[in-house]
């Protein structure tokens, strides 16, 4: 069951709201979820980056269709649609943003396996593969080149310490549960669990949250 499937049970109105309004919605949502949580999070597979990006582009050439029109109304009309453009364009740099700094930071561990490999889109998976190719080859040519073939490894787990780096999956979110559900947390003391009720917002570790989240239970806030 995805979000979209929750929010038709919740609002039985779902289905007439026209798909720009949900798709805009949707973008919200995700660009929200991706700034609060500290791991990358899947990238949408519905298609929704493809239908805003189309609807920018439409916009923009309506947009040059209606400059130089000196009519009032046309005028009021234009600056409108030039507006609702900029909020489409600022949560959609927003939120690529907030991914690309995600994957700059994390990069082997993103691309150390393919159930990871899978959150990213084909663009940002290209990216990051090159983006680690080049940091390689610039500390080879820096100072790994020196080291012991066994040691030139930025992605070594060999021993006690990793070199990948990973993100703090025990950091705090707040999570807006969909529907009824358990919530189960770890606390410092002792562990705890609660019935949660659709609507409650709960603040939990990340690393609790996640299967809330994916499973569609509940949204980061």
């Amino acid at each position: 069951m995805d979000i979209d499937d929750i929010l038709r049970d919740v609002d039985p109105t779902f289905d007439s709201t026209p798909e720009e309004t949900r798709d805009l919605q949707a973008l919200t949502r995700a660009w929200v979820a991706e700034r609060c949580s500290p791991e990358l999070l899947a990238w949408p597979a519905d298609g929704l980056f493809e239908r805003v990006s189309e609807r920018i582009k439409q916009q923009i050439e309506k947009i040059e269709e209606m400059t130089g029109d000196m009519d009032p109304r046309t005028n009021f009309a234009l600056i409108v649609i030039q507006t609702e453009l900029e909020r489409y364009k600022y949560l959609v740099r927003s939120y690529l943003r907030a991914r690309m700094a995600k994957v700059d930071k994390h990069t082997l561990y993103y691309l150390s396996s393919p159930i990871l490999q899978a959150r990213l889109s084909p663009a940002e998976l290209a990216y990051a593969t090159r983006h680690q190719a080049l940091l390689h080859n610039h500390y080879l040519s820096s100072f790994l080149s020196s080291f012991p073939p066994p040691l030139q490894n930025l992605n070594d787990t060999a021993g006690s310490a990793s070199m990948i780096d990973v993100p703090d999956v025990d950091t705090a979110v707040f999570i807006r549960l969909l529907s009824d559900t358990l919530v189960e947390g770890r606390g410092t003391d002792a562990d705890g669990a609660m019935n949660g009720k659709n609507g409650d917002i709960v603040i939990l570790r990340w690393s609790d949250a996640r299967k809330l989240v994916e499973s569609g239970l509940a949204e980061v806030v």
